[in-house]
Parts: C-alpha cells; structure tokens; sequence
C-alpha cells in the first residue's frame, strides 16, 4: 500500500462524502484511489478557490467538515480568499493539498505552504513521513472539528508515493478523540443573571448561530413570553424564529427603522449564542441604555467595542436558556415588556420601505424583486444572500423563514457566495434553494455555472445587476465624485447561462421575474436571471450611513 491510498482510506474512514476541488499531480493519486473506494462523490470546479468555498458551504449547512482539494504551489496559492472568508466564518474544513516533493528545492511549483496557510488565518499540517500519515489526517479532521476553522493537510508528492508498511491496522477516526457534552451555567452566573433580566422594563432577545445550532428555538420563545420581550437575530440567523408574533429582524446594519426605534428603549438585551459584534450592535449605538446577559459556550467573549456583557454565562444556548426560564419561572417573574398593543401594532409594517426612486427605464426596482421572489419561491426551499451593495435589499426584505439561510460578509469580500452556495445545495441533498447577489460577484465564479450543470444542481441565481461596482458607485456618488467610474457593463447572463447548458433569463421588468421564477419554481435545475435593476434605488443601509437619511 502506498501512503496516497492510506491517506484516502483514512479520509472515507472519517465520514467524507464529498471532495470539492481540481485535480493536479499533488493530488490526483489520493483522488483516484478515493474513486477506486467508493462511496466519495469528487466534485470538479474551474477554479480552487471555488472548491474551498463550495466546502465552505457544504460546513456551514451541516457544521462537519467540508473537504476540498487542490494541487501543490499555484493551485494552493488560488485558495487564499477562500480561506480567509472560510476561517473568519469559523467553517471547519479539511483541505488535502498536494506538495512539492521533499527532495527537489528547485521543484518549480514550490512553495512554502505552511507560511501561506498561517498568512490565510488556517491551520496547517503536513504529512512528514509514511508512518505519520495515520496521526496527520486524525489530527486534520480533529482541529477542524475542534477549533472549527480550515486546516491544510498538506502531503508532498514524493512522501505520498513511499510504502504503508501498517496497511492492516484499522485507522482510528478523529471522533474517537471527543466526548462531547453540553456546557451548563454557572449557578452562581445564572442567579445574577435572572436578577438582571427580573428587573428589566424592555428585553431584547437576541439570537445568533449558536443558538440556532443548539436548537435553543423553543425555549428563546418560552423565554420571551415570560418577560415580555423583542426577539432579534444576527445576520447569521436570519429569519430564524420569525414566525413569532414579536420578532423584529436583524439587530444591527440590515435592522429596520421601527426596531432600531424600539432597541433605543430596551434596558436589557440577553444575546444567545451570538459574538455581539459591531454590526450587531451598530458599533454599541443600538442599545444605549441596555445592560448586557451573555450566553455562549466559549469560556467568554468580548463585545463589540471591547465591552464585556454585565453577566457572561458560558453555557450551551438551549440548557442556559431553558435553564434561565426554569429560575425565573420559580421566582414567579412575568414581564409585560415589549408586548403591548402599541408595540404590536408597529411591527406588520416594520419592513416596508416607502422612499420613491426614479426606475431607469429597462429596470427594476429591486425591492420589488426581493418581496417578489420571497413570495414566489417556496418556503421549504433555501436562501442564499450576497455581499456587496445589493445585499442591502436582500438582507432586510427576505422574511420567510427557510431550512437553511446563509448570509455573505465574514471577510467583507463580494463573489463567494455562489461557490458557498453550491456546496449549500450539494449538503442538503441537492434541494432547491435560491441565491441572491449582485452582478460584480457573480462575474467572479460565473464559470461555476457550468459546475452547476454538470451536477444538475436545482440553484435559481438571481443576479441582481446594476452594472456596476454598487458599493463603490454609492460611495463616490455621496461624495459629489464621479460615480461613473464604478460602472461596468456585463453580457445578458441569462444568455451565457444558457451557453454552459442551463437556462436563463434577462429580466427587465417585474412580470417578467415572476414568469422566470414560477418556470424554475415548476421545474428547478440550474437557472440564472440577469436582472437588470435601477441603480437610481440605494439600499436603506446606505442612505443612512452614506446619505445621512433613513426612510
């Protein structure tokens, strides 16, 4: 046995089902015997980095690690973007890379990967010797799983071709290294904290992805009941638990007026399973009169600003929430909170946006677009939402709540949300799911599409395309610069979909998006609309932090 086929074996031992990534001479031996094994779907993209974040995707819907691959030197070097976004979305991913061979410094594709993983925020571990491959893939799986972010494996051509002299002893996984259980709060936190929340007029509830992952949905419900209290969640939570009466949105950038209205009153904010960073918290400016429980299994986190909450609980969300109602509910507290009639009568209206714009004709307004398809695509399908300007609209006007809902912006780059999106569906089991984002992203992977044809993936693209760099365009444009340079035209899409196999549209009207997204709603299969939307409609987070105006 050669170590290449040990490596590959100990990979199917740890559970992996899917590889995303391009082949190359670092890595094609360790793929072929993948595919001489069985049971390993091997997803080939055009380009590494939307391999990574295929499996970035692929992590963040299952929260296991996603498995990518990449060839030595160049084709690791193309994983950089990838990388960082990946880490800073705390995905835990194993990525087996190919390198140079040990005995050749002048190898032409050398290249210190070690160096480059520590610069992309990764960890990185390298097959030094045949009788380590067992160790190095083990404590791969471990740290990703552990410290739930990427780790290179790294395995160097000429170490991959030596013998396995151990081939018959059973390769023990990564699991057998964890015991998890669930973190309980401290009696003593736990206490102080329902002093806290006892005492308080107006609660906020705000949840985020650890809440969301401990399945703590019920109990923050039973919570908020209790005291009377608004239910909010992160961007990374979005739309989770909307379905209750008092839920507000998002905390932070992509909040609405009226509960940027009401967070202004609330005097205490019990945050679940969420970072509290900046954005959540409008840079501390969201709650100015509140005093902070903080719930999160991490032994503690510091808060936007480097405030420490008023009482940390490091605790699992749903046993530090169940067990927060438990002792309120001995102490015979109920709070009427935010839960009036005046209240409640804010909140059905809290989301729409009002402001007029002149619409270009040939364009849509793309709000329209947004409230359209939330009502058009089915609720059971999944969500996917963008970075850069037109997430703006996207992120505050897509309300229903979905089985899965992923949001951009960990590393504040635009065109990684269609790889992440593509390995989003291949998690599920290739379910339908929708995917929102504007036109300069999509270029960047827009040979993804053709990725998406060969795995008949059911993704509807919706780019909303104003032809231009929107960020940059509304930030010249308030500052009286020549906004112009941040335009860009772009083909019709629609039409360069069809050319890779899928279909398309160019949408240059509302009737038209409603046609296209009930054909592919019918029929889903891979699909990309061109939207065409009027640049003259600037996102509310705009106008407010680059206009000074919010309506």
């Amino acid at each position: 046995m050669k170590v290449y086929q040990r490596l590959a074996g100990n990979f199917v031992a740890e559970g992996v089902t899917h590889v995303f990534g391009i082949m190359g001479d670092g890595n094609m031996y360790w793929m072929h015997e993948l595919d001489r094994l069985g049971g390993v779907k091997m997803l080939e993209v055009r380009h590494e980095g939307a391999g990574l974040g295929m499996a970035d995707g692929w992590a963040r819907v299952t929260r296991a690690p996603g498995i990518a691959t990449a060839t030595c030197g160049p084709g690791v070097t193309q994983l950089a973007t990838a990388l960082v976004t990946a880490a800073r979305a705390g995905s835990p991913l194993v990525a087996f890379c190919g390198e140079h061979p040990t005995n050749d410094d002048e190898y032409n594709q050398r290249l210190d990967q070690a160096r480059f993983a520590a610069g992309c925020e990764s960890g990185f571990i390298r097959v030094n010797t045949p009788d380590g491959a067992d160790d190095a893939v083990r404590k791969a799986f471990y740290l990703a799983r552990l410290e739930s972010r990427p780790v290179m494996l790294s395995a160097p051509m000429d170490v991959q071709q030596m013998a396995f002299d151990d081939g018959d002893e059973p390769y023990q996984p990564s699991s057998t290294l964890f015991s998890p259980r669930a973190v309980q709060p401290d009696p003593a936190a736990l206490q102080q904290a329902a002093d806290i929340i006892a005492g308080a007029r107006k609660p906020v509830i705000l949840v985020g992805r650890g809440a969301q992952w401990s399945g703590a949905g019920e109990a923050v419900l039973k919570l908020g009941d209790r005291i009377g209290a608004l239910i909010a969640t992160t961007l990374m939570a979005k739309t989770w638990l909307s379905e209750a009466e008092y839920h507000v949105g998002i905390s932070g950038t992509y909040g609405t007026r009226t509960a940027m209205q009401l967070f202004e009153e609330a005097d205490c904010v019990i945050a679940v399973g969420a970072s509290m960073n900046r954005y959540t918290t409008e840079h501390g400016y969201l709650y100015p009169n509140a005093r902070y429980v903080h719930l999160d299994s991490k032994p503690h986190l510091m808060m936007s600003g480097g405030r420490s909450a008023d009482c940390y609980l490091q605790t699992d969300a749903r046993a530090g929430v169940e067990a927060l109602e438990s002792l309120l509910a001995r102490r015979s507290v109920k709070l009427t909170g935010y839960r009036t009639p005046e209240v409640k009568k804010r909140l059905p209206y809290q989301f729409e946006d009002r402001t007029e714009f002149p619409i270009e004709p040939g364009s849509v307004d793309p709000r329209e677009i947004c409230l359209a398809l939330d009502e058009i695509v089915p609720a059971d399908f999944g969500l996917f939402t963008g970075s850069g300007a037109t997430a703006g609209f996207s992120n505050i006007l897509f309300r229903r709540r979905r089985p899965v809902v992923l949001a951009s912006h960990f590393f504040g780059c635009i065109g990684q949300m269609l790889p992440a999106a593509m390995g989003g569906v291949a998690a599920t089991g290739n379910k339908p799911a929708l995917l929102v984002d504007g036109d300069a992203s999509i270029m960047m992977h827009l040979a993804e599409f053709e990725t998406m044809v060969r795995y008949d993936m059911p993704l509807l693209v919706v780019c909303m395309n104003n032809q231009a760099l929107g960020s940059e365009y509304y930030k010249l444009d308030a500052h009286k610069m020549k906004a112009e340079l941040a335009t860009i035209p772009t083909p019709d899409l629609g039409a360069v979909a069809t050319a890779f196999g899928g279909r398309g549209r160019l949408v240059r009207s509302i009737g038209e998006l409603r046609a296209a997204a009930g054909e592919w709603v019918a029929r889903p299969g891979p699909m990309m609309l061109d939207v065409r939307i009027s640049r003259s409609v600037v996102t509310l987070p705009y106008r407010r932090i680059h206009y000074g105006r919010d309506e």
